[in-house]
């Protein structure tokens, strides 16, 4: 058993040595792959150090070497993977000693093509623990029971009811079974093309479950990942997942193997996200539109009544 560890590197100096060497313990990883995606930070000279430490670190750039983002970085990784799995690992994340303990029995059977399991999470500061610790708690992220591949799709889509999730970190894959997909990460998505990933993934292969009670690798949460930006409103968080959902209802609308029970539930996710998130677009085009308009009373603080009003 071969894997190839796919880790993208970006913002991640203080973690991804742990990282790495989390991936080392085991004797079935064949290499780590370091996508280094322009880090503003010493990020690349850690990786470069790591990858002239043991030959199992291979250490990529983008033939730009500029910034790309995880998606696009992942995909390189998967091109120059030379294992017959595929694992993923966040470079602030880290593998606990039982990751592929399910896979190497599981993997067996060649009808399994990816497994599953479960993710804890760890605090690397007490600022990101009162910070984040309503977000995440100490809980596993999982699937709650074991199910037949088939549930695995509807489930993920939220049309299993209390179903879970599964996460990047715990998915390992057979290499070959990727080429089912038509594309890998989606490059129009800065954040959430792993889930779009995985939604597609489960319809195309069959996934298992393998450890989901414990957890087989280590969430880090700290105040600059992308969950914590979203979570702090640099980004808002419902505006990325209409793009989300109009990427998952595009793709859909053009498989024809999809029942239509399921293109109708992905249709109606789209558009009460795109409902909900109405209102903060309306909001901010008004407010662009009256500072173009009627900024000099604004400015004095006599504000449009139209504009009060606008923004109800």
């Amino acid at each position: 058993m071969k894997i190839s560890v796919i880790i993208p590197v970006y913002n991640a100096e203080k973690y991804v040595t742990q990282a790495v060497e989390s991936a080392l313990q085991f004797p079935e990883v064949s290499e780590i792959i370091l996508i280094e995606d322009k880090s503003p930070d010493n990020a690349l000279q850690i990786c470069e150090k790591l990858s002239k430490g043991n030959e199992r670190v291979k250490l990529f750039q983008h033939p730009d070497k500029e910034n790309h983002g995880a998606g696009p970085s992942r995909n390189l990784g998967i091109e120059k993977a030379t294992g017959d799995f595929i694992a993923f690992l966040d470079a602030d994340d880290y593998y606990l000693p039982n990751r592929f303990d399910a896979e190497k029995e599981l993997f067996k059977d060649p009808l399994v093509e990816g497994i599953y399991g479960a993710l804890g999470v760890h605090y690397y500061s007490e600022k990101a623990r009162n910070d984040y610790y309503r977000v995440f708690g100490d809980r596993l992220t999982t699937i709650y029971q074991k199910h037949d591949p088939k549930d695995v799709f509807p489930g993920q889509l939220g049309m299993r009811g209390s179903f879970g999730l599964f996460l990047l970190d715990t998915l390992t894959i057979r290499k070959n079974a990727l080429h089912k997909l038509d594309s890998f990460f989606k490059k129009t998505l800065r954040l959430h093309q792993d889930t779009e990933f995985l939604f597609r993934l489960s319809f195309y292969t069959n996934l298992y479950p393998g450890i989901l009670d414990q957890a087989i690798a280590i969430r880090g949460v700290h105040e600059n990942n992308r969950i914590t930006k979203v979570d702090t409103k640099k980004i808002n968080p419902a505006t990325t997942r209409v793009l989300l959902w109009r990427e998952v209802n595009e793709w859909a609308k053009d498989e024809d193997t999809i029942p239509e029970d399921i293109k109708l539930h992905i249709k109606r996710m789209t558009r009460s996200f795109e409902i909900a998130v109405a209102p903060f677009f309306k909001k901010w085009f008004m407010i662009l539109k009256y500072l173009v308009t009627d900024y000099p009373s604004i400015r004095s603080g006599l504000y449009n009544i139209n504009f009060r009003q606008d923004l109800l």
